[in-house]
């Protein structure tokens, strides 16, 4: 808790302005548009394949929901070499990402509800040529079927594995060693490679909003 009240009064009094530099990645826009100009962001580097990034999610989308277009998050995969099939699935999201970024959140809830289709011991038999199909496969059931062909063909594709790679080396470089890490505006947040429970991202943010704009959140959630 100390921790946590140290971290708020830190970022109160550093505001990094959101427009002088917008991270690469996967942004989630909700129900809403992105204004960044208004927005507080978090960045958060995530394994498709990794449990706690998995439990990370729910809590985080329900905090997303809560403040609407007063928080925006930018997800980054960030595949970690002790899990099988992480960079493959990484890089399944930077290929729809490119074919379609509405689906690009859809297909890492998919990876995440069916993780156990791709975590370690799962495909230990396969070859990685037959475990690239298998995502290909689950890949393109998840977003259409009519996407297979672009979908297999993205994996052949320099710019994808270029992507994916960014996208590690960009966490690496924020000092990012596992997964679920979380950044707001800038800032790291404590327990990295932890999962947040919607409490934690309530103390977290609940300080970072304007009173008269906390109080608007409240009462248009109360309507919901």
């Amino acid at each position: 808790m100390v921790k946590l009240i140290l971290f708020v009064n830190l970022i109160l009094i550093f505001i990094i302005s959101v427009n002088s530099q917008i991270p690469y990645g996967f942004w989630y826009s909700g129900d809403g548009e992105i204004d960044l100009t208004k927005s507080i962001v978090i960045e958060a580097f995530l394994d498709p394949v990794c449990p706690d990034s998995r439990d990370s999610w729910p809590p985080l989308k329900k905090a997303l929901h809560h403040y609407g277009s007063r928080v925006s998050l930018v997800v980054h995969t960030f595949p970690l070499p002790y899990h099988d099939n992480a960079y493959t699935t990484s890089r399944a999201l930077h290929i729809v990402n490119k074919l379609n970024s509405s689906a690009t959140y859809r297909l890492l809830e998919a990876f995440f509800d069916q993780q156990d289709k791709f975590y370690n011991h799962a495909t230990f038999n396969l070859s990685k040529a037959s475990v690239v199909d298998e995502v290909a496969k689950f890949t393109s059931n998840e977003i259409g079927n009519s996407n297979y062909a672009a979908i297999k063909a993205g994996f052949s594709d320099p710019k994808t594995d270029q992507a994916t790679r960014i996208s590690f080396k960009y966490g690496c470089k924020k000092g990012v060693y596992g997964a679920p890490f979380f950044f707001v505006n800038g800032f790291l947040l404590p327990d990295g490679g932890s999962p947040l429970d919607y409490k934690t991202w309530r103390d977290v943010l609940d300080p970072l909003i304007p009173p008269e704009e906390q109080s608007r959140t409240e009462n248009l959630n109360f309507f919901l």
